[in-house]
């Protein structure tokens, strides 16, 4: 499947430009070499290129600082989730404990102990119902 072998190529390229590239104009220069090739090797991605070209100041921004919004976003589809989930819930404290069930990792994920984490929830868990009482 020399087709596939070729994607998956592109798709390795792009990974080591988002590794390796040392500021945005490296990185538009890399980039653009790689979609002439997917324009040559596969047109059909056309609408993948357009989408690059409408947010390709924001997808470069990130070579400045090398920072990203993927665990803010990681939460907050959580949240949504939880939101769609709880449909129907009558309680604050059943839609907190779903919550706080969800986004458990964070002891492995930031090193907190227990009774750190259960200290940063209970603060959060105050905020929370300040909120909506």
């Amino acid at each position: 499947m020399p087709r596939l072998r070729r994607l998956y190529e592109i798709r390795v390229r792009f990974q080591e430009i988002f590794d390796t590239a040392a500021d945005r104009r490296q990185a538009l220069r890399w980039l653009t070499r790689v979609w002439l090739d997917i324009l040559e090797d596969f047109p059909e991605m056309e609408s993948f290129l357009r989408t690059f070209e409408a947010w390709q100041e924001e997808i470069l921004n990130y070579f400045t600082a090398r920072q990203t919004s993927g665990p803010v976003e990681g939460i907050n589809n959580k949240a949504r989730v939880i939101i769609k989930r709880s449909y129907g819930l009558k309680s604050c404290d059943t839609l907190w404990t779903r919550r706080i069930l969800d986004v458990n990792w964070v002891r492995e994920r930031i090193g907190r102990t227990v009774e750190a984490t259960h200290a940063l929830a209970n603060r959060i868990w105050s905020a929370f119902c300040a909120c909506y009482t």
